[in-house]
């Protein structure tokens, strides 16, 4: 099991996602952004190392405008060796890595201009991965969509614009996670059986939606749809409901009792679990410290 956070070091004094305004974009302007991004990646890196936090989701803005019109900068060249500096340490130390493209990468969309710029935002994500040389465990998460008045037709909708119209560099990094809306966990596995994507799950979120599986069984059903030697081990996201706000909101720390129980619960399933919860690596030395006294390290 590897246990980390998403994108964000809140301990050290800089971000791998600057940015700024598209209105201020030229290819110096990116050129510095990006180096700067990748310098504090690779300082993030290095401080999961020397903690134990062996997973890591990396921010969707290490090339600002990546996935947009303006950017018409060969930034792949450019950055070549720096990205595969990075994918060789990622490597050396055995860390699991994924992303997370926002919420407007919707492939079920009715809008093919949504599809399109979600294709490309996706190819963009993609491409970082491919240059780091990483294998396809490493992935690309997104969520099922929209429902659009009509589930069936909306999931029909996704497994045609994965066959048809995804590379299939994307396609062999893809996968897809129960949301705490619209796609339950029996959701995805029925765009499992049309399309083969592998399943994250996602415990607050099936928490709040789901068709009565036991918290373990839901585990063991994602797990399934992974196939080890391809994409590795089932990635999941945990999380716990934050007292008193809208189902489905992260807390802000992690609750140990209740990841303690998760632990006990799954015992003897092998999985890499992402918290997403809002104190970042503050919380991941709780989950690590938990982890390692059940053995699960």
């Amino acid at each position: 099991m590897k246990i980390g956070y998403p994108c964000i070091n809140e301990t050290l004094d800089c971000s791998s996602g600057r940015t700024f305004r598209l209105a201020s974009y030229s290819d110096e302007r990116l050129i510095e952004t990006v180096t700067a991004n990748l310098a504090c990646l690779q300082r993030i890196l290095a401080f999961n190392v020397q903690h134990g936090f062996n997973f890591f989701r990396l921010t969707s803005g290490l090339v600002p405008f990546a996935s947009h019109e303006v950017n018409t900068y060969n930034w792949q060249d450019h950055f070549k060796a720096d990205l595969k500096k990075l994918g060789d340490y990622i490597k050396e130390h055995n860390l699991r890595i994924s992303m997370h493209p926002d919420q407007f990468v919707v492939l079920n969309s009715p809008n093919p201009n949504t599809v399109k710029n979600s294709i490309a935002e996706l190819v963009y994500q993609g491409s970082i991965l491919d240059l780091m040389e990483l294998d396809a465990t490493a992935k690309l998460q997104i969520h099922g969509g929209g429902g659009y008045g009509d589930k069936p037709t909306a999931l029909g909708r996704f497994a045609e614009v994965y066959h048809n119209q995804l590379p299939d560099a994307v396609k062999a990094r893809l996968c897809v996670e129960n949301d705490d809306r619209t796609y339950s966990l029996q959701d995805c596995l029925y765009l499992h059986e049309l399309t083969g994507i592998p399943i994250i799950f996602d415990n607050l979120h099936h928490e709040c939606i789901n068709n009565g599986e036991p918290m373990r069984e839901a585990v063991e059903m994602a797990a399934a749809t992974w196939k080890p030697e391809r994409d590795g081990i089932l990635m999941m996201d945990y999380s716990a409901q934050a007292p008193g706000e809208r189902k489905g909101k992260h807390v802000q720390s992690i609750p140990e009792q209740l990841f303690h129980d998760f632990l006990v619960e799954t015992e003897g399933l092998d999985m890499d679990i992402m918290l997403e919860i809002k104190d970042k690596e503050a919380s991941a030395y709780k989950a690590v410290a938990l982890a390692k006294e059940l053995g699960r390290l």
